[in-house]
């Protein structure tokens, strides 16, 4: 939750000639600020009623912009357990993105003891099964016909006992959400009971392990028969979740890759940020299938400022009207202002790679992170010149003292060496502090 600070302003008295003088000489600048100042805000957050099937109850609150495009996109944002829409929409970003990039934003409240919502019970785990996601499909329903929502973009984000509920809501209407973003949250199915209690420790204490395609049969059995395109998910955990812990974060990779039908080994891997360790799979792009990132010493308190950004990122939100790629795999980010070269010298099973970066762009790069992926079959043994991380295949290079800095026009180098089973080319694609490098 962020706080909210009350703040309080106070200013002396001063004579009248002296106050009428600083008025004469403010005025210009006074004037001038006035003019060019954006109008503030009138959009409020408002209650809505009867907008549909509305099996358990649940409260609507609607934030609509002051300023939307004529087919906006609708985000549904789940509060936590103890929480309602409301609160979700005061201690979070999302109405602020949302004046700023012109979507609207649903904010379900849940109604039952403990305001969690209902993502256990057998009702709530199929399609149109009369719980809560019936409902929060209604209101988006609603948004549709009274707002003019896209019906291609709609998303769906949430915290806790709402990140519950965004992976119900992709395994139940994987024909209504584009995409979903999951903070602290369990995979698909993970809570389900049969004796009406709406918590499973097992699951909360991260000890329910199933394999991708185990997982993958609980969410398609939500909705048989079903053969579209399905949503793609960005996962957010802490390290140091005490609630949910920390397991469900791989539970949750295995189960949405499978889903998507992409591999287990990511295609891209970063550090947007310190502590935050971003793995995308079946893409490298923004908009890839599927997201994860993992907070290094977080707790159960997330979002935290600056993630609601990278939801709306991963979202393609931040394009405004453009409606971006839908479900499936999102584009591959365009070549920036760098370059990598790499030469190969190969022998029966090893080989060793010198990888040349050069700066194409007109500003220094003052720091980077060379992101690739080792053709399969390919693990990396050592390297000199610069520091290594491995993910899977996927390989992150960073500085040594002395080649911190890239100049433009100049050029870095340093290398590695690989074991190999066959397969002994240079790896095909680059990025740079996350932008993708032209090869050759």
């Amino acid at each position: 939750m962020t706080p909210i600070s009350l703040r309080t302003a106070g200013e002396r008295r001063r004579p009248r000639t002296l106050v009428a003088t600083l008025l004469g000489a403010l005025a210009p600048l006074l004037a001038a600020m006035f003019l060019t100042a954006p109008p503030a805000s009138a959009a409020t957050l408002t209650e809505v009623t009867g907008f549909g099937a509305n099996p358990s109850n649940l409260r609507m609150h609607l934030y609509v912009p002051d300023t939307v495009p004529q087919r906006p996109a609708v985000l549904v944002a789940v509060h936590y357990c103890t929480g309602t829409g409301p609160a979700f929409h005061a201690g979070t970003e999302f109405a602020s993105l949302a004046d700023r990039y012109g979507f609207i934003v649903i904010y379900p409240s849940a109604t039952r003891s403990g305001q969690c919502f209902d993502v256990s019970s057998p009702q709530a785990l199929r399609r149109d099964g009369g719980s809560d996601p019936v409902g929060i499909r209604s209101m988006v329903d609603y948004v549709q016909r009274t707002h003019g929502g896209d019906p291609e973009r709609v998303y769906v984000t949430g915290a806790s006992s709402g990140a519950m509920m965004t992976n119900v809501l992709l395994g139940v209407y994987p024909d209504v959400f584009a995409a979903g973003a999951a903070f602290a949250g369990v995979p698909f199915g993970c809570f389900a009971t049969t004796d009406g209690s709406g918590w499973n420790s097992a699951c909360a204490q991260g000890q329910i392990s199933r394999t991708p395609q185990e997982w993958a049969d609980t969410v398609r059995a939500a909705y048989p028969g079903y053969t579209g395109p399905r949503p793609r998910m960005q996962i957010w955990h802490g390290t140091q979740d005490d609630v949910l812990r920390y397991p469900n974060f791989g539970e949750q990779i295995k189960q949405w890759t499978q889903v998507l039908g992409v591999g287990q080994t990511p295609a891209y891997s970063d550090q947007p940020q310190a502590g935050w360790n971003r793995t995308r799979y079946g893409g490298t792009g923004a908009q890839a299938p599927v997201e994860a990132i993992s907070l290094q010493g977080t707790g159960h308190n997330v979002p935290g400022g600056g993630m609601a950004a990278r939801v709306i990122e991963f979202f393609g939100l931040d394009r405004g009207g453009d409606p971006g790629p839908g479900p499936g795999p999102g584009p591959d980010p365009q070549p920036g202002a760098c370059r990598v070269a790499v030469a190969t010298n190969a022998w029966n099973s090893g080989l060793t790679a010198e990888v040349t970066v050069t700066n194409t762009g007109s500003a220094a790069v003052n720091g980077w992170s060379l992101t690739f992926a080792l053709p399969a079959g390919q693990t990396l043994t050592s390297g000199w010149n610069a520091g290594y991380t491995t993910s899977g295949g996927t390989v992150t290079a960073t500085p040594v003292a002395h080649n911190t800095v890239i100049a433009p026009g100049a050029s870095v180098g340093f290398g590695y060496q690989a074991t190999h089973t066959g397969d002994a080319t240079a790896p095909a694609a680059f990025a740079l502090n996350g932008a993708a490098c032209a090869a050759g």
